[in-house]
């Protein structure tokens, strides 16, 4: 009985919903994944029941590009210097290995190669659930920088005992809506700086590197992408005129 002109008038009832943080409405990222969902429980009915699957010709919602906000390297250091002391590590790591928060907060002592000074990427922790990592691009060993080795050590006295490396009192992975609710914001606004997603420290380490003249196949496959499309997509701007 659902017919294509029933989605529409869906999707264009969720389009006027609130949306998170203040925003008026729904973002299109986020209505598109609805959609697929619905997509997906719709084709496997017609599959099934053998009907024309009324969502399958439906354009998805375009995508506003959005500019990227990474951190300078003075901003990195006044960051650093002023969180919390039992936090440093923690955005050291943000900062200095392009990590995804749940890679980062699931990140076990047992993928630490301290003779080969590699980080490696096996699990990732969402909302208190280990799941495998996005992809498969993103199963990686992100080399160690000295400052990042020097961060895990000072962490191992804290945490070396217990199996993550990043916990909570409790000894469980750390939650991200707390850590950036209690930690990241707070100290944002401390320090006078813009308000942004704790994502962007993944977009700085991209940036720094790039501006360090490091090679971008390097940087992709520490990043967790299969090749440089994305890097040179998504970071073009910040690409070295060599």
């Amino acid at each position: 009985e659902i017919t294509k002109a029933d989605i529409l008038a869906f999707r264009a009832e969720v389009a006027q919903c609130a949306g998170r943080s203040g925003n008026a409405t729904l973002s299109p990222k986020t209505i598109n994944n609805l959609m697929g969902v619905l997509n997906m429980i719709m084709t496997e009915a017609a599959d099934r029941f053998e009907f024309p699957n009324p969502v399958q010709n439906i354009k998805r919602l375009r995508l506003q590009r959005k500019d990227i906000q990474p951190f300078s390297l003075d901003e990195v250091r006044l960051i650093l210097d002023t969180v919390r002391s039992d936090f440093k590590p923690y955005y050291t790591l943000r900062f200095f290995t392009g990590m995804r928060t749940g890679e980062l907060h699931g990140l076990k002592w047992s993928r630490i190669d301290w003779q080969a000074r590699q980080i490696l990427v096996r699990e990732t922790v969402d909302k208190g659930l280990v799941d495998y990592t996005k992809t498969d691009g993103s199963q990686r060993e992100i080399a160690m920088s000295s400052v990042v080795y020097d961060a895990l050590c000072a962490q191992h006295q804290a945490t070396g005992e217990g199996e993550y490396v990043f916990v909570t009192r409790d000894g469980t992975p750390l939650d991200t809506t707390n850590v950036t609710q209690r930690v990241w914001y707070p100290l944002l606004r401390y320090l006078e700086l813009a308000p942004r997603r704790p994502y962007h420290c993944r977009h700085t380490a991209a940036t720094l590197w790039l501006a360090a003249g490091e090679n971008p196949e390097w940087i992709a496959r520490q990043m967790g992408h299969t090749t440089t499309e994305m890097l040179f997509r998504v970071y073009s701007r910040y690409v070295p005129n060599l």
